[in-house]
């Protein structure tokens, strides 16, 4: 809240306090930020309909006394709003931190408040995506904000021994936070009798639980609350710090904020299975996880082993926190704040400045950008970022990043919702455009394909050759000689089948292709273009790499997060689960940047365009590994789905569970592969005819070009077309897909 008071008046109204006696009154004071506590004084004997009626009449003292037409409405609990209900004009955010349902002693009307609060609100906050996973069928415009976190403050842990913790021997074992519920008080107990020369350093007040709760033992040690500021100094005295909460209901959406402001303190961190902390921390060497009491004690072990050699863990926490930071978390939410405040009331001119005489509707933007994925966010950073242009992006489906969104499942492990994305490109300039907003993690795909009760590279290599026909093929020529002796030649070269069996033969073709072929696509290689069959070739060599561009990765922090950080821009306002035609009708833009259907734009004035459909069948096995790649293809056409990948292998992330994508495709459903035939290329044409003719319409993307393009082509053509618009409005140019500004220190 004192980031948003450096932009205007912030009022905190806290929760009453409830005294015997006394009128209700309205106590007020003012911290050294600007933000004024508001706290309100009741008697517990005041009727309880009278109760909410001297709330909301302190709330309209206190606005009225401020001036506050139009105010923004910050709800932390639901119980509040059963007095602020009324306030008009605010601008209403519902910062859902945890699932209070789920606490102990949770005031039974909570639910139907809460469901009162989240149809009223203009935006929606969680406090991790555990909870907005839950959640997020409930609001157009719900984002999920995991912990932030004050790295200089818990980074001065250390400076000075607090007296009640100085004469505890070591080692040391902490935990600071509130102790209720969610405490695993068993597990305690148990650590402490398991090795009674450690010692358990419990920081923190007591909510709910009664002192003969708390398990005594002489190794056991209670020191109480203790103020924000002292926390470092109790941290920087443990040698690995605790999170031994209770797996329940009032847990199973948290998202502890302790977990980065341990780390940056220096602590590696010791935790039971809580979903989020599985989520965002498991990948890390500084974050141990257990589910079991034996298992919580053995990791502890093992961290107190580690944190002897902070250079093993160091480096990795430090690039994480430098994205964790409360300046980025509040200058996302801001904007999210400003758009839904935007579209309460009309935004007002700046004074002294002329502004066009056109009313620019609800949403105030020089370019619509419809579709969040890599087409149009890059087309709306580069818009803004060197345009100077007000962005809008909008997206129909409930997230960002398109097909390549990712997000961690139930079980904690991160999977991309709509398959396996792999980047890859030998474009240097696109590379180096997205390494601003990612760091990377090293990653070269292999894949194998089941055929004939083995599994075998793929594409086919001199590996796969003497594996299915007991060959002993030894080099190159050797390869190359047996598949021109089985190649059969077909001029002229037309579909797809050509290709293959031109390249290959027969054999190899109803093997590897023909099958694959037709369940990806509906129709047997014969009848289609043959450019499907060109993108995976033969080789010689054991080679066994799916592709061979010079610079292959995947983003450190997933695909979703990169997104997040391409949109963070000032002038960029981003708006999911919207139909573009609705805001069409609520706003006047100067252009517009479109990355959907190219039929659809044109209400399919000549025919529907035809494109394949995937279904995703997600599974969670209770296991390390599942298989030996990332992904398996399945050729046999009797076999129901195309592939299975297993995302681990990509992400690179440590997880007892491992997560599964088997793909089927469809005829039906959601468009992503544009279906090349010459029929099909035909009406596009007829359409991309009325699309040249749009010169306040740009049309960028797979679906918007109708083109099978891969993510890095998508990214290059997006910088080539904000390039050409920029220079068609006279504004300069990005310098080969450069950005400007730093936008992340990786």
């Amino acid at each position: 809240m004192t980031r948003f008071a450096r932009r205007g008046p912030v009022v905190v109204f806290e929760e009453p306090v409830w005294t015997d006696e006394g009128a209700p009154r309205l106590v007020t004071r003012a911290d050294e930020s600007g933000v004024v506590v508001a706290t309100p004084h009741m008697s517990w004997h005041l009727p309880a309909a009278d109760k909410d009626a001297a709330l909301r009449a302190m709330l309209d003292q206190l606005l009225a006394g401020r001036g506050a037409r139009h105010p923004v409405l910050w709800f932390y609990t639901p119980m509040m709003w059963s007095f602020a209900s009324h306030v008009a004009g605010a601008t209403v955010v519902y910062d859902c931190m945890d699932e209070l349902s789920g606490f102990k002693f949770a005031a039974p009307e909570l639910p139907r408040l809460e469901a009162d609060l989240i149809a009223r609100a203009d935006a929606v906050f969680t406090g991790g995506h555990a909870l907005y996973e839950a959640k997020r069928h409930l609001h157009g415009n719900i984002h999920p904000f995991p912990s932030s976190v004050d790295a200089a403050h818990f980074a001065a842990a250390g400076a000075g021994e607090p007296d009640d913790q100085r004469d505890i021997p070591r080692p040391r074992l902490g935990f600071y936070g509130v102790i209720d519920e969610r405490m695993d008080l068993a597990l305690i107990d148990a650590l402490a009798a398991a090795r009674p020369d450690w010692h358990v350093v419990m920081v923190g007040p007591l909510a709910k639980l009664d002192d003969d709760d708390l398990p005594r033992r002489a190794n056991i040690h209670w020191l109480g609350a203790k103020s924000y500021d002292e926390l470092p100094r109790y941290l920087g005295g443990w040698d690995v710090a605790l999170m031994p909460f209770a797996i329940n209901a009032a847990t199973r959406f948290i998202s502890p904020t302790k977990t980065p402001e341990y780390l940056a303190g220096g602590r590696v961190v010791v935790s039971t299975a809580v979903a989020d902390v599985v989520r965002h921390y498991s990948g890390l060497e500084a974050v141990r996880i257990a589910d079991t009491a034996e298992g919580f004690v053995a990791e502890c072990g093992a961290a107190l082993a580690l944190a002897a050699e902070p250079s093993r863990y160091g480096a990795e926490v430090e690039a994480l926190l430098a994205s964790m930071s409360w300046d980025a978390t509040f200058a996302a939410m801001a904007r999210i704040v400003d758009a839904a405040a935007a579209r309460r009331r009309p935004v007002a001119p700046p004074a002294g400045i002329a502004m066009p005489a056109i009313d620019r509707g609800a949403r105030a933007a020089d370019v619509l950008v419809v579709g969040a994925g890599f087409a149009g966010s890059v087309m709306a950073e580069r818009l803004a970022a060197e345009g100077g242009k007000r962005v809008l992006v909008i997206d129909r489906r409930p997230h960002i990043a398109g097909n390549a969104f990712d997000h961690h499942d139930a079980a904690g492990v991160l999977i991309h919702r709509y398959g396996p994305h792999i980047f890859h490109t030998n474009a240097a300039s696109v590379f180096e455009y997205l390494s601003r907003f990612t760091a990377w993690r090293p990653y070269e795909h292999r894949v194998l394909a089941r055929v004939r009760g083995q599994e075998v590279p793929m594409p086919i290599n001199r590996t796969t050759l003497n594996a299915l026909y007991g060959l002993g093929l030894a080099t190159d020529a050797e390869a190359a000689a047996y598949l021109a002796s089985v190649a059969e030649p077909v001029s002229p070269v037309r579909t797809s089948e050509d290709v293959v069996v031109a390249g290959v033969g027969r054999d190899l073709y109803e093997t590897f292709f023909r099958g694959y072929t037709r369940k990806q696509w509906g129709m047997d290689p014969s009848e289609l273009d043959k450019s499907v069959a060109a993108r995976v070739p033969a080789r010689t060599d054991t080679d066994d790499r799916y592709f061979t561009d010079t610079f292959q990765a995947m983003p450190r922090d997933g695909y979703t997060r990169m997104f997040e950080r391409i949109l963070d821009h000032g002038r960029i306002a981003v708006e999911t689960g919207v139909e573009y035609r609705d805001v069409m009708r609520e706003g006047v833009f100067d252009h517009v940047v479109f990355t959907g259907a190219i039929d659809e734009f044109f209400d399919h004035r000549f025919g529907r365009l035809p494109y394949r459909s995937l279904e995703f069948e997600h599974v969670t096995l209770d296991q390390d590994r599942f298989q030996a790649v990332g992904t398996v293809n399945y050729p046999d056409e009797a076999v129901p789905y195309t592939r299975i990948t297993e995302y681990k292998h990509l992400t690179g992330q440590r997880h007892p569970k491992t997560s599964l994508t088997y793909e089927h495709p469809r005829a039906d459903g959601d468009p992503y592969y544009p279906i090349p035939r010459p029929e099909n290329q035909a009406l596009f044409k007829r359409y991309e005819a009325l699309a040249r003719a749009r010169h306040d319409v740009s049309f960028v993307g797979r679906l918007a070009t109708y083109r099978y393009y891969n993510m890095d082509q998508v990214v290059g053509q997006a910088l080539a077309t904000a390039k050409g618009l920029l220079a068609r409005w006279g504004m300069a140019a990005p310098r080969d897909g450069a950005a400007t500004g730093a936008m992340l220190d990786a």
